[in-house]
């Protein structure tokens, strides 16, 4: 129980073929790869921030040098390499540290 066999795998994917017909399944597995690349790259993205981030020596606290580094502004693209849809992002700044 529980396990899907050959013969329901076929009648799911005749059905998906039926409803949204055969000519529409190649452009939704295009926007899904285009999907599934912007996913992978915002992610990757949110990695090399998080290391460029994180100094190797912390500064300690009093001395203000935390508070003088400016991040440089991020841009956010609509597909890996597409700079026509680009555009610069401001981010929030955390004033909670004072």
């Amino acid at each position: 129980m529980g396990r899907l066999g050959p013969t329901e795998i076929i009648l799911i994917l005749v059905v998906i073929i039926l409803l949204f017909g055969a000519k529409k399944l190649p452009d939704m597995a295009r926007s899904l790869g285009k999907s599934a690349r912007i996913l992978k790259s915002e992610a990757k993205a949110m990695k090399s921030d998080d290391q460029q981030s994180a100094p190797a020596d912390p500064p300690h606290p009093g001395t203000g040098t935390a508070a003088a580094q400016e991040p440089a502004p991020r841009t956010i693209q609509a597909a890996p390499g597409d700079v026509t849809s680009a555009r610069p992002v401001t981010e929030p700044s955390d004033t909670t540290k004072r």
